[in-house]
């Protein structure tokens, strides 16, 4: 069915000098009627004066109407003729497609970071549209979500979207081996000791991709409060690291629990994707997956922890379980046999430089 065409509608200036004639008035005669010049009333008749509520309410006054008829009349007829101006409804059509947008996804963030480059409002659309998965903003997010929260009642918020969304489609554009859990387990084991030497995760991308895993690391959105996630897209597993804690340990063990989550099978192939708030309280499959990331991480039982712990213990420790000192710095925290403040932890390794390093080129379209 064809659009309903607006009614034609008719400045007030024409419906007063109606009224003006069917009354047998002048211009000059309502002039006098209002204390005003004839030019005044001239004008508005003719559209050249639009009317204020001043002269609203001089004109109701002296007509017997309200100020409100004729601003009302006035604002109808103008709206109106604006509905009929093609280049101000297209201009009017871009702030509401802008405005979706930003309801949608951080725009400006998105731009900045490269997976939006058109500058054109409905190129733009098209852009973000194809990065969540949708044909129209009708249409449901192509993206669901099992996130680990403090506060299980709390929305997947946008950034934390648009940041999977972002791992998926940087997922898109790498190449990976068919997935082979045997692989993946294998390369699981010896991952803490690979990472003994901080340099080692650069290539742990390239290492991934010979089990079919696509390790991408997506730098954190603010506020995102996410360390990883872990998604099946077109049939390879996928891991997504934010970057956000970039200690050693804390990287490796949100690698480990992602890789968890693919290895006993908590990864379903309908576009659900699993978002890790690693800071936040384990349930369900969380705690499975923390399970088990914590026996890949360490694997041998840990030593007796004495009164008063130096780093000459911990390295001694370290190195007898095979892994680098903030590794195992990291399970006493987490176990509570190492305060969170301590002087174990001065100068920890950052391993962001080599997290960048996995960075594909950013794409362009989907």
């Amino acid at each position: 069915m064809n659009a309903p065409i607006a009614a034609e509608l008719f400045p007030a200036g024409e419906i007063l000098a109606d009224e003006l004639e069917a009354r047998g008035w002048t211009q000059t005669d309502f002039a006098e009627v209002l204390g005003r010049p004839t030019q005044f009333v001239s004008e508005i008749i003719s559209g050249k004066k639009e009317i204020t509520r001043e002269s609203a309410a001089q004109i109701g006054a002296a007509l017997g109407t309200s100020a409100e008829f004729w601003l009302n009349l006035q604002n109808s007829y103008l709206l109106w003729k604006q509905s009929q101006d093609v280049r101000t409804q297209d201009n009017l059509n871009a702030v509401k497609t802008r405005a979706r947008l930003r309801e949608l996804a951080p725009i400006s963030l998105l731009a900045k970071r490269g997976y939006i480059t058109a500058t054109d409002v409905e190129e733009q659309a098209r852009e973000v549209l194809d990065l969540f998965g949708k044909e129209s903003f009708a249409d449901p997010m192509g993206i669901s979500f099992a996130a680990r929260r403090s506060n299980q009642e709390e929305k997947v918020t946008i950034f934390q979207e648009a940041w999977a969304a972002c791992v998926r489609a940087t997922a898109k554009t790498l190449d990976a081996a068919p997935y082979s859990r045997e692989t993946l387990e294998g390369i699981a084991q010896t991952l803490s000791r690979k990472a003994r030497d901080p340099q080692a995760f650069a290539e742990f991308q390239t290492l991934f991709a010979q089990a079919g895993v696509k390790l991408v690391y997506v730098e954190a959105f603010p506020g995102g409060k996410l360390d990883g996630c872990a998604m099946m897209v077109e049939g390879h597993p996928v891991i997504g690291i934010s970057g956000r804690g970039r200690r050693l340990d804390k990287v490796l063990f949100t690698i480990l629990h992602e890789v968890a989550h693919i290895l006993l099978g908590h990864l379903a192939d309908n576009g659900e994707v699993i978002l890790d708030d690693l800071s936040a309280d384990s349930a369900d499959n969380e705690a499975e997956a923390d399970r088990l990331a914590s026996s890949l991480a360490i694997s041998r039982p840990l030593p007796e922890v004495p009164s008063r712990v130096h780093s000459s213990w911990i390295n001694e420790q370290a190195n007898h379980l095979e892994v680098h000192p903030f590794t195992l710095i990291g399970r006493l925290q987490k176990e509570g046999k190492v305060p969170w403040k301590t002087t174990l932890v001065r100068n920890p390794p950052s391993v962001l430089a080599q997290l960048e390093s996995w960075k594909a080129p950013l794409p362009v379209r989907l």
